[in-house]
């Protein structure tokens, strides 16, 4: 008998992916570092052909100790009319080989090659005469890459959305300036030297489902103590909110989500931690967004985990329309609009964006229990 997977035809280079029916996943080889060969893997998820489509890929990039496994976003970004990839980057997720330091580069810039390798795939089966726009969404550490990234990209991407983005250290602009100059003699002198782990695991205790959270991953690609973090990449990190803390300059519009509060304690709380963002100062990020460039709108989320989409169903749909309605005032609003004009039912009525009605109609139900 034929398994219902052995059935399916996969395109050239995509493969079925750990997350299931509905995601394929593309290993891209990429040029070999310093440390040894390398590869990035591009996730994505398979849209029916009813899906709407505004002609707006999505290209989602994860933390620190991390990778894609979020598919409710994905589910999300597809409703809004987008086609959704995700990378995990390098030594990341899908990508982590045996023998490699996981996440380790000694310069955020090197990512430049896992994008471009991605969009190549992104791209591949695009119609000539069909352009589509880009649209970069990271979380924490990937919203500070894909913030650098755009900086040295001008143009290529139609708008940036930052989830929790990692834009200044804990300890704000001070401690980053006292700490720096140690840091970087460290990450040139060793810069593969792994430092101390100081993550508690609270975080895991809030959204993993061994310890009673909502959300189930591979504790394999994102440990519950994190991994153990490396001179070279934290004077990657240092580096880039320096740059950043001079101004990127940004022409694209940027959303930024924030929790409205963090709870960065030494003893394990509950009550205050599941609420809260646990890994960043989210009031110095919120400073810092302003020099990211010239069109940031801030939103900041009451009850918001530290990865908003991973937080309470209540909180995460609010952090969802936020976006949706963001994204149709901001990014699709032209292609609403001219559509709505070309419909003979449309009688003057405001144009509304495909798929936000429906995903909020459809969240709402799932949080509420009603109809």
């Amino acid at each position: 008998m034929t398994s219902r997977e052995d059935a399916v035809v996969y395109p050239a280079g995509w493969e079925p992916d750990v997350l299931g029916e509905g995601y394929e996943q593309r290993t891209l080889p990429l040029p070999d570092d310093p440390e040894g060969p390398v590869v990035a893997t591009l996730v994505r998820r398979v849209r029916g052909p009813d899906a709407p489509d505004l002609r707006l890929d999505v290209l989602y990039v994860h933390g620190w100790s991390d990778y894609f496994f979020q598919t409710e976003l994905a589910d999300f970004w597809t409703a809004q009319g987008a086609r959704f990839f995700a990378l995990d980057l390098r030594r990341y997720g899908r990508s982590l080989r045996p023998g490699q330091i996981p996440g380790f580069v000694t310069d955020l810039a090197t990512y430049d090659e896992d994008v471009a390798a991605a969009r190549a795939a992104m791209a591949e089966d695009v119609p000539d005469g069909a352009p589509r726009r880009l649209v970069l969404m990271g979380h924490s550490t990937g919203g500070l890459t894909l913030s650098l990234w755009a900086q040295r990209n001008p143009g290529e991407a139609a708008a940036l959305v930052l989830n929790s983005p990692w834009l200044e250290l804990q300890t704000r602009e001070v401690g980053r300036v006292l700490l720096e100059p140690v840091v970087q003699v460290g990450a040139r002198l060793n810069p593969a030297r792994q430092l101390p782990v100081v993550d508690p695991g609270f975080y895991t205790r809030v959204v993993s489902d061994a310890y009673g959270g909502e959300w189930h991953y591979d504790m394999a690609w994102r440990p519950e103590r994190g991994f153990r973090v490396t001179s070279g990449w934290l004077g990657a990190i240092f580096a880039g909110q320096d740059r950043l803390a001079r101004g990127l300059d940004l022409l694209v519009p940027v959303l930024v989500l924030l929790s409205t509060r963090s709870a960065l304690l030494p003893r394990w709380d509950p009550a205050r931690m599941t609420r809260a963002d646990v890994a960043l100062d989210v009031d110095g990020v919120a400073r810092r967004a302003a020099d990211l460039g010239r069109h940031v709108t801030i939103v900041r989320i009451e009850g918001a985990l530290h990865d908003v989409v991973l937080s309470a169903a209540p909180v995460r749909n609010a952090a969802y329309e936020a976006t949706a309605r963001w994204v149709a005032g901001t990014v699709t609003l032209g292609d609403v609009t001219a559509a709505a004009a070309r419909s003979p039912d449309a009688r003057g009525a405001a144009p509304t964006h495909p798929g936000l009605l429906e995903w909020l109609a459809r969240r709402h139900r799932d949080v509420t229990g009603r109809g």
